[in-house]
C-alpha cells in the first residue's frame, strides 16, 4: 500500500515480488468489499440513513485507497507521485470516518443528542482537510521515486521516515485510542441500563440478547488494531534499524494494512439492513428453498442485533 512506504532496504527481488503480489490480492479484496458497500447504498434507498451514509463514507475511502494500492509498482514520476500521495490521503480518511462513526453513536446514545445530522458538514471538513493537511505535511519529507519495491515509496533516511510516521501513524493510533474510549463507554452505559430494567422486570433475561449484539461494538477498534498493529512495529523497526528489513514481517505489514476496506466492508456495512435489502431484491430470482434461508438468518439477525446496527440509532426516529 502506498501508506506502507518501505524501501527495498536487504529485500531481494523475489521479496519484492512476493510483496507485490500479497498487496495486490488483499487490496483486490479490499476494493471488493467496499465496492459492494457503496453499491449497496446507491441500489437501496432504505439504507440511505444519516448512520449509514457514514458508512458509505467509509467505504468510499476504503475503495479509492484499496484501487490506488492495486495500482501497483508505477515507474514514471507523475504516477509515483499519485500513487503514493493518494493511497496515504484516503488511507487516513478511512480511519477518520471510524471516528465519526464511533462519535455519532456515544453523542445519540450516551448524551442522547439528536442533533448529528446538523454535524455532516463538520464531519466532512474534519475527514478531508485532516487528510489533506497530513498528506501536505507528508510531501515536505518525502521525494518519492521508483525504488522497485511493492508500491511508489519515499527515499531512505530516518527524517523523512520520521514524517512519514507522525503525518499516518500518530493519528492512526489517536482515532484507535478515541474509538476504544468511545465504545467503552456506550457499551457501560448500556450494561448499566440493562441491569437497571433487569431489576424492574421478572423476565431478567429479556435484555441479554440485546446485550450481546450490542458487544460487538466493542470489536470495532480492533479493526484499526489488527490492521495496522505489524505496519507500526515495522515502520518503528525501520526507523531503528534502516536499510534491515524483517521479511516475514513486512508481509505481515503489507496483508494486513490492505486488508482494513474488507473488514471495515464486513463489520460497519454486513449488517441486518443490508442483509434485508438484498433478501428483498432477491424474491423474484432465488429458488424457494434460499428465501427462505436468507430470510431466517435475517430474522435471527435482527432479534438478536437489531439495537445495535448503526443504520438503527435513535437520531433515525426523531427525523
Amino acid at each position: 500500500m502506498g501508506t506502507v512506504a518501505l524501501s527495498s532496504g536487504n529485500l531481494t527481488a523475489s521479496d519484492r515480488q512476493i510483496l507485490r503480489t500479497v498487496n495486490a490480492g488483499a487490496s483486490s479484496l479490499s476494493f471488493l468489499g467496499s465496492s459492494f458497500i457503496v453499491l449497496c447504498y446507491l441500489l437501496f434507498r432504505d439504507l440511505r440513513k444519516f448512520s449509514f451514509k457514514l458508512v458509505f463514507y467509509l467505504a468510499i475511502s476504503d475503495m479509492l485507497c484499496s484501487f490506488f494500492s492495486i495500482v501497483g509498482d508505477p515507474s514514471t514520476g507523475f504516477f509515483c507521485y499519485a500513487q503514493g500521495y493518494s493511497t496515504h490521503f484516503f488511507c487516513i480518511a478511512s480511519f477518520l470516518w471510524t471516528t465519526t462513526i464511533a462519535f455519532t453513536l456515544h453523542r445519540t446514545v450516551v448524551r442522547h443528542k439528536t442533533d448529528v445530522e446538523d454535524m455532516e458538514a463538520m464531519f466532512h471538513l474534519y475527514v478531508w482537510g485532516t487528510s489533506l493537511v497530513m498528506t501536505v505535511i507528508r510531501s515536505m519529507g518525502n521525494d518519492h521515486r521508483h525504488l522497485g519495491g511493492a508500491w511508489c515509496s519515499s527515499q531512505t533516511g530516518r527524517t523523512k521516515k520520521a514524517y512519514h510516521f507522525i503525518t499516518f501513524y500518530v493519528p492512526l493510533w489517536g482515532a484507535i485510542l478515541y474509538n476504544g474510549f468511545t465504545y467503552f463507554q456506550v457499551i457501560r452505559m448500556l450494561n448499566n441500563a440493562t441491569r437497571m430494567a433487569e431489576g424492574m422486570s421478572d423476565r431478567a433475561s429479556d435484555g441479554r440478547p440485546d446485550m450481546k449484539a450490542l458487544n460487538r461494538w466493542g470489536y470495532y477498534p480492533l479493526i484499526l488494531i489488527g490492521s495496522w498493529t505489524f505496519g507500526t512495529l515495522n515502520v518503528i523497526h525501520d526507523l531503528i534499524e534502516p536499510g534491515h528489513k524483517i521479511f516475514w514481517l513486512s508481509v505481515l505489514h503489507v496483508g494486513t494494512a490492505a486488508l482494513m476496506g474488507l473488514f471495515n466492508s464486513i463489520a460497519y456495512g454486513l449488517n441486518s439492513s443490508v442483509r434485508r435489502a438484498i433478501s428483498e431484491r432477491l424474491d423474484l430470482f432465488c429458488p424457494e428453498r434460499l428465501q427462505r434461508w436468507l430470510l431466517a438468518n435475517s430474522a435471527k439477525s435482527r432479534s438478536t442485533g437489531q439495537e445495535s446496527e448503526l443504520v438503527s440509532l435513535k437520531v433515525q426516529d426523531e427525523h
